[in-house]
């Protein structure tokens, strides 16, 4: 997932939310993630997942792990 050389890397996962794409969403995790955790090198999608309402995809999720250096 990250590539550092040496010392040591944070993993955390985090759920990203998008009304257009699971691509999207993904994008969105690592964009809020970012506006707390600097540094982030590394992100691995675990798990997509979909809000169904009316028999249309309302919301789309992705579960993802994000990985960042511990200083």
């Amino acid at each position: 997932m990250a590539n550092i050389s040496s010392g040591a890397i944070k993993v955390v996962e985090v759920i990203g939310i998008s009304k257009k794409s699971f691509n999207d969403a993904v994008v969105q995790a690592v964009k809020k993630a970012s506006q707390s955790i600097k540094g982030i090198s590394g992100v691995e999608v675990i798990k997509q997942s979909a809000k169904v309402e009316g028999g249309k995809i309302t919301q789309y999720r992705a579960d993802v792990k994000l990985a960042f250096p511990v200083k």
